[in-house]
C-alpha cells in the first residue's frame, strides 16, 4: 500500500501579531503603495529638503504660498495601484514638515490654506476604496512647524544654538496633544481606516521616544477609536503588550523572517523606486521593472510585505519614471500574482534551487518557483518527487514535464540525483517576462 505524502505546512498560517489582532488581509494582500507628497513635492529634491538645507519655516513658506496640484487625480492614481496588484495604500496625512493634506481644525498649516484650497485626503481615500484597496494612513510624529515642538537632533534648527535658546521653552506636552487631536480627527472623520504608520522615535540623547509622544496613551486611543486598526512599530512600544503590530524595515532587504521570541511575525519593508521618498527630480538611482519585482517576490518568499513608495509631482501626477515602473509590474502581476497573493514562505522542508525563490499558497496547496537566473533545460529541487501533481508555467500555463530523481543524473558527470530530488524539464529559451515563475500543483 502506498504511503500517503504528508501536506506542507505554511510557516504563515499561524502568524500573529503581537497585539493580536487580525492581519489576515494584511499578508494575504502582501503589496502596498506608499505615497509620500507634501510641500516638498515644489522643492523636487528629496523629502528633507527642510533638514538638508536648514531651512527656516520662514524660508519654507514659499512653497506653502504656491502648493495649487492642478492635475491632481487621486482615481488614476488608485488605479495604477490595483493594476499592479497593491492591495492597500498608506498615504502621508502629515510628514515631517508638519503640513497636512486634510482640514484639519487643529492647525492652519493645511492644504485649504494653499491655492489648491481643499481637502486633499478626503478625495484620495475615496478613490483608493472605491479600487478594493485597503487604507494606511502615515502620520509624522515629528513636526518642524509646530510652535511646541522642542527642537532636537533631527530639527532643521538642530545646529543653530541661537534659535534653539529662544525656543528653549517649548513644552512637548501639549504637542503631544496635538498628535493625539490630529489622530482623532482622522481616525473619526474618514471612513474605516486599516493601517496606522507612526513615523518615528528615536529615544536617547537630543532626541524623542515613547515620553515625549506619551506613546501608549496614544496608542490606546488609536485602538478605541478604530478597533481592528493595525499599528507599525515606531512608536518606541516594542516592549509593551498591544504597543504594535507590524515589524517595518526600511530600504533594506532582509536575510530571513522577522520573528519575536522565535515566531514568526507580520512584517513589512518599505522601499523606494530610487533614493527619495518625496518627488525628486534629479534622483538617478531608479531601480528597473525586474529589480523591484524581485525585491517583491524575495520578500514574499521570507513573509513580509512590501510597500513600494511613489512622489508625485507638485501638480499631483505621477512622474513619468514612476509610470513605467508601476506598468512594468501591472505586467507582470498581470501573469503571476497568485504567486504573490495569499502566498508565503515555503514550508520548511523545502529550499529553493540556486537562483530561484519559493512562495507557497496553503490553502490552494501550490508551490511558486521564481526563477532568477534561467538554467540550461533542467532545474532540480530536492523533497518533492512524488508530491507534485502537476506542473506549468505561469504567464502562459504551458506544461513543465516532471521527472522524480531515482535513476536520473545530473551534469555532464553524470552525479545520480537522490530518490527525492523532482526534476523539473524547462524550454531551453527564457520567457519573456520580468521574473518566470513555475506553478507546483502538490498532491
Amino acid at each position: 500500500m502506498a504511503t500517503r505524502k504528508k501536506r506542507p505546512t505554511a510557516r504563515t498560517a499561524t502568524r500573529k501579531p503581537a497585539a493580536g489582532t487580525d492581519a489576515s488581509w494584511f499578508e494575504q494582500g502582501r503589496f502596498g503603495m506608499f505615497i509620500h507628497w507634501g510641500l516638498y513635492s515644489l522643492a523636487a529634491r528629496h523629502e528633507w529638503v527642510q533638514k538638508r538645507e536648514r531651512m527656516t519655516c520662514e524660508e519654507y513658506h514659499r512653497y506653502f504660498e504656491r502648493f495649487d496640484p492642478d492635475l491632481y487625480d487621486p482615481v488614476q492614481w488608485a488605479r495604477a495601484a490595483r493594476d499592479a496588484g497593491m492591495r492597500y495604500v498608506v498615504v502621508t496625512a502629515k510628514h515631517h514638515e508638519g503640513f497636512c493634506l486634510w482640514d484639519s481644525e487643529y492647525t492652519d498649516y493645511k492644504a485649504t490654506n494653499t491655492p489648491c484650497a481643499r481637502d486633499l485626503l478626503a478625495p484620495l481615500l475615496e478613490a483608493f476604496r472605491a479600487e478594493g484597496l485597503r487604507i494606511g494612513l502615515y502620520y509624522s510624529l515629528l513636526d518642524w512647524h509646530h510652535g511646541q515642538f522642542p527642537v532636537d537632533r533631527h530639527h532643521p534648527m538642530s545646529d543653530d544654538a541661537e534659535f534653539r535658546k529662544a525656543n528653549a521653552g517649548r513644552d512637548v506636552r501639549k504637542y503631544a496633544r496635538y498628535v493625539r487631536n490630529q489622530v482623532t480627527e482622522l481616525l473619526t472623520k474618514y471612513g474605516p481606516i486599516d493601517y496606522m504608520w507612526y513615523d518615528f522615535s528615536y529615544p536617547g540623547a537630543d532626541g524623542k521616544g515613547r515620553d515625549d509622544w506619551e506613546s501608549l496613551e496614544l496608542m490606546k486611543l488609536t485602538r478605541r477609536l478604530q478597533p481592528g486598526i493595525l499599528i507599525n512599530d515606531r512608536l518606541d512600544l516594542l516592549d509593551i503588550p498591544g504597543g504594535w503590530d507590524v515589524r517595518t524595515t526600511e530600504q533594506v532587504m532582509v536575510r530571513e523572517g522577522v520573528t519575536r521570541d522565535g515566531k514568526p511575525v507580520p512584517w513589512e519593508t518599505c522601499q523606494t523606486f530610487s533614493g527619495s521618498w518625496g518627488y525628486h527630480r534629479e534622483e538617478s538611482t531608479w531601480k528597473s521593472v525586474r529589480q523591484l519585482v524581485y525585491l517583491l517576490i524575495d520578500t514574499v518568499s521570507k513573509g513580509g510585505n512590501l510597500l513600494l513608495n511613489v512622489g508625485p509631482t507638485a501638480r499631483g501626477t505621477f512622474d513619468a519614471r514612476a509610470t513605467e515602473r508601476l506598468e512594468g509590474i501591472a505586467a507582470w502581476m498581470r501573469l503571476c500574482a497568485r504567486s504573490i497573493h495569499g502566498c508565503g514562505p515555503a514550508p520548511d522542508e523545502l529550499s529553493a534551487p540556486e537562483d530561484c525563490r519559493l512562495t507557497y499558497n496553503a490553502e490552494t496547496n501550490r508551490l511558486y518557483v521564481h526563477v532568477l537566473n534561467w538554467p540550461l533545460g533542467r532545474l532540480h529541487i530536492e523533497h518533492l518527487a512524488g508530491r507534485v501533481a502537476y506542473a506549468h508555467l505561469l504567464h502562459d500555463a504551458g506544461e513543465v514535464r516532471l521527472l522524480d530523481g531515482a535513476g536520473h543524473l545530473s551534469g555532464a558527470l553524470g552525479r545520480q540525483l537522490a530518490d527525492d530530488v523532482l526534476t523539473l524539464e524547462l524550454p531551453v529559451v527564457r520567457p519573456e517576462v520580468a521574473v518566470p515563475v513555475i506553478e507546483l500543483m502538490l498532491n
